[in-house]
């Protein structure tokens, strides 16, 4: 490929990161609103978790998928599934359509999200540049995150919900063209062995059943959410097993005995985790708690977008004075000064201290994300870096999947418990409309401060269960930073 190619598909498959950015804050400017419209505020929790579930489960798929058929068709799959997907979501009528359509484009979008990176690191070798690289990816989902709550929030605001989801339409209909035209895949080795079409359908219903189980915690009986759950991980478990026996498995067990490469799998897993809470929650805490418009509440990501840029822009040069991992630590530390903030904070906390704590917030998860994916594909052997860039990807989003129904059980307790001790004066049709500005203004006045206090203990809570993984997260890269030095002094001593 020449060097104008491989610009043209860089910036083609940057428009898919842009997807994701304005998806993930376009939903959660407009989720006040839908939630008000379809009467949904109790299953808010799927509406994030199955676009999360479908991206992590089909992760690993789309990644083996680009090793028999090539990543370029395997990419312009996925970004027509995040399209159709994308386009349902604008059409629905009710709650059950919005989520089933929006399972489909998160299907579509874990090929989206995790297909780029393999193709990034075929075609820029040098890992300082490929470095550079990924800055302009978090700079494309920076710039996506910025644009999202402006035009999300007006359009909510202007005309409805509805209209949101159309945004990305066009722009997957141009990445689809313009990789078409101009990726020239030929170089691509391909896969001959069979599709490991058992290993596939087992971590879906183990994955699945894992995610229904803990959705259905406080809905249904204990025994059959522990039954659910209890058989979904021997699912996983038996699945384990047999893959051991699979010549070219989903997820090649070996992955797990590499201990540099766990680390930043589990560094992944609980950062990513924690994050989520601010995305999701604090457009909700603007719109619910302080009585914004969707445009303004939206407008609560703008500075963790500018901040996330930053972050993932000062990571090449600080590789120059800091290790790995005390980049990633310090990535950390900005996380939890913005949770903290968010857990000191009270019903009346004026607006800017929330985009003081979305700055902070994004920083750190700028920061975070480049040293890690770059991290990955150097702690991985050559020949496993797709699977294990695939594999960061699907921990990340399952991450984010369970700790979003964890977030949602969190919430409809305070909800329920709140509405109960009401006496009966407070509804949960009430607390729908609460979270959507435009209908508050109807509700009883005098029961507007007990309803924010009602929705203000499911959000702290929230966030305080974010903090405390964000520091758990830290005890394990002051580990890990132990681990690093103790390797480079060993390297010292034995080149001396």
């Amino acid at each position: 490929m020449s060097k104008r190619d491989i610009l043209i598909v860089t910036c083609a498959l940057l428009l898919s990161n842009a997807m994701s950015g304005l998806d993930n804050t376009t939903i959660n400017t407009a989720l006040p609103a839908i939630i008000s419209d379809l009467h949904g505020i109790e299953l808010m929790g799927w509406i994030v978790a199955v676009f999360l579930l479908g991206t992590a489960v089909s992760t690993p798929l789309w990644s083996k998928l680009g090793e028999h058929i090539g990543n370029k068709r395997s990419y312009q799959l996925a970004a027509t599934l995040f399209v159709v997907g994308s386009f349902l979501q604008g059409m629905a009528p009710n709650i059950i359509f919005l989520i089933l359509a929006r399972t489909l484009m998160g299907i579509g979008n874990g090929g989206t999200v995790s297909l780029p990176y393999i193709i990034y690191a075929r075609m820029y070798k040098n890992p300082r540049k490929r470095m550079q690289v990924l800055g302009f990816v978090s700079a494309s989902y920076s710039m996506a995150t910025i644009i999202g709550p402006l035009v999300g929030g007006y359009i909510v605001d202007t005309f409805s919900w509805h209209w949101v989801f159309y945004l990305n339409v066009p722009i997957g209909l141009i990445s689809i063209v313009l990789v078409e035209i101009y990726y020239k895949a030929s170089h691509e080795r391909r896969q001959t062995q069979a599709v490991d079409y058992r290993g596939a359908i087992m971590m879906t219903i183990g994955l699945v059943g894992l995610l229904a189980g803990i959705e259905m915690i406080g809905n249904a009986n204990l025994i059959l959410v522990l039954a659910v759950i209890g058989l979904s991980i021997m699912v996983l478990i038996v699945m384990g097993v047999l893959e051991e026996k699979v010549a070219d498995p989903i997820i090649p067990s070996r992955l797990f005995r590499n201990l540099p490469l766990m680390i930043d799998f589990v560094l992944f897993t609980l950062i990513w985790g924690a994050f989520i809470a601010f995305l999701i929650y604090s457009p909700m805490w603007a719109q619910g708690l302080l009585a914004t418009s969707a445009l303004i509440g939206g407008a609560t990501q703008i500075p963790g977008a500018f901040t996330d840029f930053l972050g993932s822009e000062v990571v090449a040069p600080i590789r120059n004075f800091l290790s790995p991992q005390r980049v990633i630590a310090m990535g950390i530390v900005m996380l939890m000064i913005s949770f903290i903030i968010m857990v000191i904070s009270g019903v009346q906390t004026p607006y800017w201290v929330l985009l003081v704590a979305g700055a902070f917030e994004g920083f750190g998860n700028g920061a975070c994300f480049n040293e890690l994916q770059v991290k990955v594909q150097q702690d991985a052997n050559p020949t496993d870096i797709p699977i294990a860039t695939s594999f960061s990807f699907l921990i990340r989003m399952l991450s984010q999947t369970f700790t979003a129904s964890i977030f949602g059980i969190i919430m409809n307790n305070a909800l329920r418990d709140g509405v109960s001790q009401s006496g009966g004066s407070i509804t949960m049709k009430m607390m729908n409309e609460l979270s959507d500005a435009s209908s508050s203004g109807a509700l009883p006045h005098h029961l507007l401060p007990q309803m924010r206090l009602i929705l203000y203990h499911g959000l702290h809570n929230i966030m305080w269960l974010s903090l405390i993984l964000m520091i758990i997260s830290l005890l394990i890269n002051l580990w890990a930073q132990k681990l690093e030095h103790d390797k480079f002094v060993k390297r010292d001593a034995n080149a001396s």
